[in-house]
């Protein structure tokens, strides 16, 4: 199913849509452990799942295709295939296109992604390029967005125009960066909305798992840290397990908060842990 009818099918159910992510394997994961991990999150009945790829050229694309078409083909869940721009040429775009088609996947998430080491002059400077030719091509794009703007533009405003820039170019769906602080989406999604921002965003969650965790997406995301998180972090500096439960639980009050205020969407950044999942899983639709 294309993410764009999933939400469509949310909203007449009047149920605020419900996604997470995971990405493929690396280090110990196989991929029948992601299989695994996938089956564990297919009864949670999710509008869609994404599958990442890895930054940097890692050359993980045949996982992160393989993943999203087991999701849709084993699974019957909803998959979308991260794709990022960098270093990306016309003629790599040509053939990253016809395996998505064989794979049978519908809907991508087109990306920039990060620097590729090596990687000469590409087609597709901006996501927004790459957005285009994905809808030419007949897929459901989707597109990133950035609560707190992105980690190279200071101008919140800009960094909504250029959101506009990518649902012009035929993004269907957004999904946002990690966001902590409910009052900070809640900004954006006003400034979205008054930029004539109309299709379906997705507010995504992360819930923190450790200091180091926390320290590494602040500086990699330019995410801020609300005053309950510190808190928090110095209340559980010497015991890990009541930190890794209270990230849990503060992710599951943004979500119920969140789904209170009638977000579109949700989207959970699940670290590819099936119980963390669930316990958001409950907060979004008890």
């Amino acid at each position: 199913m294309r993410v764009d009818e999933a939400f469509e099918r949310e909203r007449a159910a009047g149920r605020c849509a419900l996604s997470f992510e995971m990405f493929p394997p690396k280090g110990a994961l196989t991929l029948d452990e992601a299989h695994v991990i996938a089956g564990e999150l297919a009864p949670l009945d999710p509008t869609f799942v994404s599958v990442t790829c890895s930054a940097g050229g890692s050359g993980n694309g045949g996982a992160t295709l393989e993943i999203a078409s087991m999701l849709a083909r084993d699974l019957g869940v909803t998959s979308v295939a991260h794709l990022t721009c960098m270093g990306l040429t016309r003629e790599g775009l040509a053939e990253k296109v016809a395996a998505f088609r064989a794979a049978g996947v519908e809907n991508v998430l087109a990306l920039r992604g990060d620097p590729v080491p090596g990687a000469g002059a590409a087609d597709y400077p901006f996501a927004r390029d790459l957005v285009a030719d994905l809808a030419e091509a007949g897929f459901c794009v989707g597109a990133a967005a950035y609560p707190e703007g992105h980690i190279a533009c200071d101008d919140l405003m800009e960094d909504v125009r250029r959101l506009r820039q990518k649902q012009d170019a035929g993004a269907r769906f957004l999904v946002t960066q990690l966001c902590f602080d409910n009052e900070a989406i809640l900004r954006f999604l006003d400034r979205a909305h008054a930029a004539g921002i109309t299709v379906p965003i997705a507010v995504g969650i992360m819930p923190f798992m450790s200091k180091q965790q926390l320290a590494r997406m602040v500086f990699m995301c330019a995410a801020s840290l609300p005053s309950p998180i510190i808190k928090l972090l110095a209340k559980y500096e010497d015991n890990p397990e009541s930190l890794r439960q209270a990230g849990v639980d503060y992710a599951c009050r943004q979500l119920d908060g969140l789904r209170a205020q009638g977000v579109d969407g949700l989207h959970v950044y699940a670290m590819n842990r099936p119980a963390v999942a669930k316990a958001c899983a409950a907060a979004v639709r008890g």
